[in-house]
């Protein structure tokens, strides 16, 4: 085994693969090219003389050793990002980069006001924005890729601090060729006969909530069609494709447009949440970022865990 500590770099790459279980989507994840990726694992592997991947199904499996390894290597990424921090408090600086997973529409999120208020108040700070899907922010939080989160996710992580933005309401909306049907049905069961475009992973926000409306009643949606970005599913729904879970204000739009009809039967929310490790609630950084929000969002509360589940 070699003597030569591992880079803390290296160390994240490790984590972000082993979350991806695929090279290329961890280096996308990092900004990185798949070969820097490789050569990161490939480093680390040498460097403990221990093998952390095999490959199975054209997917990247942790061995043994790289399942016992996955935690601890999480655990010293938020150590990293904690020493940091603490520094950063000992001089009293507000400098530095300060890395902001968003999930959602930018308009909704209201993030470019944030980050231009920061930027007014702090100058120094030198700010990266990272579109993500509210898991992805989640999973940046946690293995130290990012700072801050804002996304649609119940506060259920007991290393997060969070903060209520505003509950976001979801509404059931379909093609207008549809409108006598969707306006019409009684229950959910004659919606979830229906096609529908629904999200390709059981972790995204709207999943969440599909499945509380849906598989909570022992439903089964009629999904033609999955997505992994709004965007795409928002181009399904103009050209009359299916049935889909949308934020109210994106679906009154729709509506006022003329190529939506919208269900009554009101189906959920989630709240969209401000989010970071509960460890650096002291890093400058994030006060200076928090600060920025409550201008843009003066009703942000935080939040304690599990208070929003109830409701």
């Amino acid at each position: 085994m070699s003597t030569v500590p591992v880079d803390l770099m290296q160390l994240r790459t490790f984590v972000v693969v082993a979350e991806e279980r695929h090279l290329t989507r961890g280096a996308e994840r990092l900004h990185m090219s798949q070969s820097s990726a490789s050569a990161h694992v490939k480093a680390i592997e040498e460097r403990l003389d221990t093998q952390l991947f095999i490959r199975a199904n054209r997917r990247l499996e942790l061995t043994e050793s790289g399942q016992h390894l996955f935690p601890k290597a999480k655990a010293l990424l938020n150590e990293a990002a904690v020493f940091t921090a603490f520094a950063r408090e000992l001089r009293g600086e507000v400098k530095g980069s300060l890395s902001i997973g968003v999930s959602g529409d930018p308009s909704s999120t209201r993030i470019a006001e944030i980050a231009a208020r920061l930027r007014r108040d702090h100058a120094l700070i030198d700010l990266h924005l990272d579109a993500r899907p509210s898991s992805g922010v989640q999973q940046g939080l946690e293995n130290g890729e990012l700072d801050v989160g804002v996304c649609l996710a119940q506060p259920t992580n007991p290393d997060f601090h969070y903060h209520l933005l505003q509950d976001v309401r979801f509404r059931i909306a379909g093609p207008i060729a549809w409108k006598d049907v969707i306006e019409g049905a009684s229950d959910l069961a004659e919606l979830a006969d229906l096609p529908w475009i629904a999200p390709s992973s059981s972790d995204m926000s709207g999943a969440i909530i599909q499945d509380r409306i849906f598989a909570a009643r022992g439903l089964k949606i009629n999904a033609v069609i999955h997505f992994n970005n709004a965007t795409l599913a928002h181009a399904m729904m103009r050209e009359g494709v299916g049935l889909m879970l949308m934020r109210e204000e994106f679906a009154l739009q729709g509506k006022a447009e003329g190529y939506l009809a919208l269900s009554s039967i009101e189906p959920d929310q989630m709240p969209l949440t401000l989010a970071h490790l509960s460890s650096r609630s002291g890093d400058p950084l994030i006060l200076a970022f928090l600060n920025a929000a409550q201008h843009v969002w003066p009703d942000m509360n935080s939040v304690q865990l599990n208070a929003l589940s109830a409701s």
